[in-house]
């Protein structure tokens, strides 16, 4: 069976896929990993519809000669629902109150909606907020929208603009434990509302770097002294776990303990591994 991406042809053998779903089904976890998403199917020439999948799942893969895919890019939907969704701004903008009020409702089944809900569910998040409730503006989604334009449009830039405020808020969450103990309350909470604006930054741009193959792929932990991006996140997330429990629990001493011992330690590790990560994959880049 010959197997064909964007009219070419892949060059890689079947393992122990025996029906053209489990084909399809791995293919689309390859072509996700890879920055891709299908946008059409073929089987023998004839295009793949929603109705006719879970008949064609199960067929032997020796009934079918030839499975042709299209693609689309991630980051460049991305890119293209951004700038939908700036023109989506303006638009309700300049509507009439009772129309803003009703704007939403419609708004939700637009194709820049779903693809924007499933891709940058915090920018969608922000999106409801304005559409429905009006509490924050038209002019700050913009705002939020542009910066997420400029994430998508050059992440490794966006990455490297901001590591002053992020070696600024690491500085914060040691003075974190003293702020707390001496009453510097709002001080506090500033530093916990930054860092947490921060760290939704990195983990978007982590995001991009990676559909965009920024990222530098590592080999197994076992040929690698140095811990995988994907352990660092994990790592990262289990203390931002822990630093919310402690936070909605009051319990200043642990939250202390957490940003100043743990957060701001691997907030930076993480940093310092995306960008020798671009750095590797550059180098290896500039060699072929």
């Amino acid at each position: 069976m010959e197997i064909k991406i964007n009219d070419k042809i892949l060059d890689a053998s079947l393992d122990n896929e025996s029906t053209i779903g489990e084909v399809l089904t791995n293919l689309e976890q390859w072509l996700t990993d890879s920055g891709h998403r299908i946008s059409e199917i073929k089987i023998d020439s004839q295009t793949v519809s929603a109705s006719m999948i879970e008949e064609l799942f199960k067929k032997d893969i020796k009934s079918v000669k030839r499975i042709d895919v299209q693609t689309n890019v991630i980051a460049e939907l991305t890119a293209a629902s951004i700038i939908n969704l700036l023109e989506d701004i303006n638009e309700y903008s300049g509507l009439n109150f009772e129309d803003k009020t009703n704007y939403f409702s419609k708004w939700k089944e637009s194709a820049t909606a779903q693809f924007i809900s499933v891709e940058i569910p915090d920018l969608y998040a922000f999106c409801v907020n304005t559409f429905s409730s009006g509490e924050v503006s038209a002019h700050t989604l913009i705002s939020i929208t542009e910066e997420i334009q400029r994430e998508v449009h050059d992440p490794k830039k966006e990455l490297e603009n901001i590591e002053q405020i992020l070696n600024e808020i690491c500085e914060r969450l040691v003075d974190l434990p003293l702020d707390i103990q001496t009453g510097k309350d709002s001080r506090a909470a500033q530093t916990i509302q930054v860092f947490s604006a921060v760290t939704e930054k990195i983990f978007r741009i982590i995001k991009q770097l990676d559909i965009q193959g920024y990222l530098f792929r590592e080999k197994p932990a076992a040929e690698n002294r140095e811990k995988p991006i994907t352990q660092l996140l994990t790592e990262f997330g289990c203390v931002l776990k822990d630093l919310l429990e402690a936070y909605e629990k009051n319990d200043s001493v642990l939250v202390g303990d957490l940003t100043e011992y743990e957060a701001s330690p691997k907030l930076k590790d993480l940093y310092n591994a995306v960008m020798e990560s671009i750095h590797k994959q550059e180098k290896t880049q500039g060699n072929k």
